[in-house]
């Protein structure tokens, strides 16, 4: 394990994993897809919009936490899914949850994670304090997907979030000359890569072998993982490109709880989806690792919270690395956002006090930022703090 002392910024998180990690992992973690300008489009929003420092405001008793459907977060931010989890550290997901019910803010569990979802729920759900969202890929099989659903409902999870962005497998070249592929199927060059791994290899690699053997989507109907296995089918084809608002209307009747679509970008779409009675939806282009030329989420999230208003909950997905980014999207209309890579980083480095570690950054920097621009509270956080444009009509307009 690394050093958490020294790991100071989610940056340094980053770079520590990527020490640990084979090449082929980290890679897989880091990256976008093609020329990856969406991963750096996503940045650039951030890195646009700058904020102004107000004078003489106390701030001594100023708070992070916020509400999330109705429940108490910690702070504006949810882990995100992530299906890689279980790649950065034995059980990974189990990790997450863990640091994410300490730091209380949900985790959102990928149907692609390589634990099962009853056990996160037994050892990091609510017994422990810990809030659980599941996260949805929708199949070609819909019978199977609706299993799923009723296997989530009965485990206890508290929300569903619908993945619609994501239709067909995005191009990420260097997956393939790095030899990876998810499940777990390591080809001769990713054989040398691990080799050039041994801590990893053994904490990691050697735990899943001498428990399940290879490391295998765990919530994957039977019928799927022995499809996949067998090399008969492969994960990408059993993608539903053929996903339509007939199912989404379907799942509305399936759940009761708050249901998400994630990958929302377009205000008609987000229109749309609170007609279907959808509670939450979740700005996003896929972290920059599907379609390239996406718009930033961070720029689109203005239009779609403007168009939906105050009828359901909106979420920022993608880009995030900084607490003042959570401050940026918050003032934009955004109730909190979604985190995965940087607590990735964190889990690769360290597991459950890896992750927890990149919370605390994380949740600090918030927390600074709030006290420069002189917010108090979560709700306190507004437009009016930005410099330019996008804040001055409302410091114009306070000032008539």
């Amino acid at each position: 394990m690394a050093n958490l002392d020294r790991c100071y910024s989610v940056a340094d998180l980053r770079e520590a994993a990527r020490r640990r990690l084979p090449h082929a992992v980290f890679e897989f973690v880091d990256r976008g897809s093609e020329d990856e300008l969406a991963v750096r489009n996503n940045r650039d929003a951030f890195h646009r919009i700058k904020l102004m420092h107000r004078a003489l405001v106390d701030v001594s008793g100023r708070s992070t936490a916020t509400t999330l459907f109705g429940k108490p977060a910690a702070l504006p931010m949810v882990i995100a899914p992530t299906g890689a989890a279980g790649l950065c550290w034995h059980e990974g997901e189990l990790e997450l949850a863990k640091a994410a019910a300490k730091a209380g803010i949900p985790l959102t569990l990928s149907t692609a994670s390589m634990t099962a979802m009853e056990k996160i729920v037994a050892h990091g759900g609510p017994a422990v304090g810990g809030r659980l969202w599941f996260q949805l890929y929708v199949w070609k099989q819909r019978e199977l997907s609706h299993k799923l659903i009723e296997r989530v409902k009965n485990s206890g999870f508290e929300a569903l979030i619908v993945t619609v962005d994501s239709p067909v497998a995005p191009n990420r070249e260097y997956n393939a000359r790095n030899g990876f592929s998810l499940p777990f199927n390591p080809t001769l060059r990713f054989t040398l890569d691990i080799l050039r791994h041994p801590v990893w290899a053994q904490s990691v690699l050697l735990k899943y072998f001498t428990s399940i053997g290879f490391p295998r989507h765990e919530n994957f109907p039977e019928e799927y993982q022995r499809s996949i296995l067998s090399g008969v089918g492969s994960r990408e084809a059993l993608r539903a490109d053929s996903l339509d608002w007939d199912d989404i209307k379907r799942f509305r009747d399936m759940w009761q709880g708050p249901l998400m679509l994630k990958g929302v970008n377009r205000p008609d779409d987000a229109v749309r989806a609170v007609e279907a009675g959808l509670d939450g939806l979740i700005v996003s282009n896929h972290g920059g690792r599907n379609m390239d030329s996406s718009v930033a989420s961070l720029d689109v999230l203005p239009q779609v919270v403007e168009a939906v208003g105050n009828r359901c909950t909106v979420i920022l997905d993608s880009g995030v690395r900084r607490g003042s980014d959570i401050a940026k999207a918050v003032a934009l209309g955004a109730k909190a956002v979604l985190t995965g890579r940087a607590t990735l980083f964190g889990t690769a480095v360290g597991g459950a006090a890896g992750a927890g570690k990149a919370i605390g950054i994380i949740r600090s920097e918030l927390d600074k930022t709030m006290a420069y621009t002189g917010c108090r509270t979560v709700d306190e956080i507004s437009t009016d703090i930005f410099f330019g444009e996008r804040g001055a009509n409302r410091w114009r307009e306070a000032a008539e």
